[in-house]
C-alpha cells in the first residue's frame, strides 16, 4: 500500500462572478427554457454586433486555485496558511468532496473527516445526541463504534446539559465544540480542519489543540488551515503556502512561516498609524482593528527599547455599544512563538465600547524582549463566543538595546528574553550559622 495519503495533481477551481445565480427551476420553467433558446441566442448575437441595447449582465472568470499539486504522506501533519482569499478553505472543499474541482485531480487514500464550518453535516431540528450518531454514520462509523466514544465525545465538547436539546438552539461555541469532538474522536485516517480555533474560548482552543497533537502522534494524516502561525509552528512538520490560489511555497513550517510573516507584515514606526482594514484576520467581525499605533513613554527613541515602557493605540470599530472581555496585544518572533501577550482578560473586567470607532490604550510597563524583529497581533473576543476580530500578525516592530545598560542588563542575552538579577555574595559556608 502507496504511503500517499493524499495526491493532488494540477488541481484547479474557476468560478464565474457577476453572473446572476442559477435557482432551482420546476419542469414547466425548464421546457420553457429550451422554447426560448432560439429567441435568446438571436438576441445575443444582436448584443454582441452592437445592435442590441446591450443590458445583459457582465460575468467575470476567476481562479480560486490554479495549477496547485502537492503530496501528503500518512501521518503527516501539515499547515495550510495564506492571506484571506488564497484559496485555503477552497482546497478543502474539494478534498472533502463538497466542491468538484474545474481542472486536475485530488486522490485520497483512507477516511476522511473535515471540520470545514461550524455546524457543518448537522441537521439544526436533531438534537445532539442524535446528531452525534448520523454524523458519525456520515463518516462512515459503525454505530458501536459510534457508541463506544459517545461519552468522550459529550465530555469533550462540555454539553452534557444539553446534549438532549436540538442542536438549533446551540450557541456558535456550542456548535463548534460538539462539531470538532465529533471529527476529532471518530478515529478517521485522514482529518482536515479549517480555522476551528477561530471560535470559542481560550480554554477550549488549549483543548483543540492537545486533541489535535493526539491525533498527529497516532499517525493519522491532517491538514490544518489556519492564521494563528503559533499553532501552525506546533502543530505541522511541514506546511503549504497559498497566494493568489497558487502555491507560492511547500516545505519546513519553520521556513515557511518565517518567510510568510516577514512579508506580510509592515514595519511599524512610533507615532505613525498603520491602516488595518485589509489585514488578513478572522471571527466575526461584530467589532474589527481599523489602525496601529504606538510610542515609547518619556523617550526620544523611534522604536521601542528593552526594559522601557511601550505603548500601543488601538482603533477598534464596533456595530453596536457593548461590554468587551478580552483585548489583547501580543509580540511572537518569526517562528511563531508567542512571547508577550497583554490581554485585558486578566484584570477580570470588561472595557465598554461605544457604537462606532473607539480608541484604547494598552501599555507594557516593561518590554521584556531581547533586541530584534517582533510581529504584533490583535486580538478582541466575547470570552464566550469567541473572536470578534482576530489579526494575527498586524505589523512588525524593531527592539532596540538601551543606550545606558544598569546593573545586571547585559546588551548580549542568548536567552529567549532578557531578565534583570542582581548577585550576592553570602560569605557564610552551607552547613555553617551566620554569626
Amino acid at each position: 500500500m502507496s504511503d500517499i495519503a493524499i495526491s493532488v495533481s494540477g488541481l484547479g477551481k474557476r468560478y464565474r462572478i457577476g453572473a446572476q445565480q442559477q435557482m432551482y427551476r420546476t419542469l414547466r420553467e425548464k421546457l420553457n427554457d429550451k422554447a426560448m433558446a432560439p429567441i435568446r441566442a438571436a438576441r445575443h448575437m444582436l448584443t454582441r454586433n452592437g445592435n442590441g441595447n446591450g443590458n445583459g449582465r457582465s460575468s467575470e472568470l476567476i481562479w480560486a486555485l490554479k495549477d496547485v499539486s502537492f503530496d501528503v504522506r500518512r501521518g503527516e501533519v501539515v499547515g495550510i496558511i495564506g492571506r484571506n482569499g488564497a484559496g485555503k478553505s477552497t482546497l478543502l472543499k474539494i478534498l472533502s468532496r463538497i466542491t468538484e474541482p474545474t481542472e486536475g485531480y485530488a486522490d485520497i487514500t483512507g477516511r476522511l473527516a473535515s471540520l470545514l464550518e461550524v455546524g457543518t453535516g448537522f441537521h439544526p431540528e436533531l438534537t445532539g445526541r442524535v446528531n452525534i450518531l448520523l454524523n458519525g454514520s456520515i463518516l462512515g462509523m459503525r454505530r458501536t463504534e459510534i457508541l463506544r466514544k459517545f461519552d468522550e465525545i459529550v465530555a469533550f465538547a462540555e454539553i452534557e446539559k444539553f446534549i438532549d436539546t436540538p442542536v438549533k438552539h446551540y450557541s456558535s461555541g456550542m456548535y463548534v465544540r460538539l462539531a470538532f469532538a465529533v471529527a476529532a474522536h471518530l478515529e478517521p485516517e485522514i482529518l482536515l480542519v479549517d480555522e476551528v480555533l477561530a471560535v470559542g474560548d481560550a480554554g477550549f482552543q488549549k483543548k483543540c489543540l492537545g486533541k489535535m497533537g493526539e491525533v498527529a502522534q497516532e499517525g493519522r494524516t491532517v491538514l490544518f488551515v489556519s492564521h494563528n502561525m503559533a499553532a501552525v509552528q506546533r502543530l505541522c512538520s511541514n506546511s503549504l503556502w497559498l497566494a493568489d490560489g497558487r502555491i507560492h511555497a511547500y516545505g519546513s513550517t519553520r521556513a515557511i512561516v518565517k518567510d510568510y510573516l516577514s512579508t506580510h507584515n509592515r514595519n511599524l514606526k512610533a507615532d505613525q498609524w498603520l491602516d488595518l482594514t485589509r489585514s488578513s484576520r478572522i471571527g466575526s467581525g461584530e467589532v474589527r482593528f481599523k489602525s496601529i499605533s504606538y510610542s515609547v513613554p518619556g523617550s526620544e527613541a523611534a522604536t521601542p527599547v528593552t526594559y522601557e515602557p511601550l505603548e500601543f493605540c488601538l482603533e477598534l470599530e464596533s456595530d453596536v455599544t457593548r461590554a468587551i472581555g478580552s483585548i489583547s496585544v501580543t509580540l511572537s518572533d518569526h517562528h511563531g512563538n508567542r512571547l508577550v501577550n497583554a490581554d485585558t482578560l486578566i484584570h477580570g473586567s470588561s472595557v465598554k465600547f461605544e457604537e462606532g470607532s473607539n480608541l484604547i490604550r494598552v501599555k507594557l510597563d516593561k518590554l521584556f524582549l531581547n533586541p530584534g524583529n517582533y510581529v504584533v497581533g490583535l486580538w478582541v473576543a466575547d470570552p464566550i463566543s469567541g473572536p470578534f476580530d482576530y489579526v494575527d500578525a498586524a505589523a512588525q516592530i524593531d527592539v532596540t538595546k538601551p543606550a545606558h545598560q544598569g546593573a545586571g542588563q547585559t546588551p548580549d542575552n542568548e536567552g529567549l528574553v532578557p531578565c534583570s538579577f542582581t548577585v550576592v555574595v553570602d560569605k557564610t559556608t552551607r552547613g555553617q550559622d551566620a554569626s
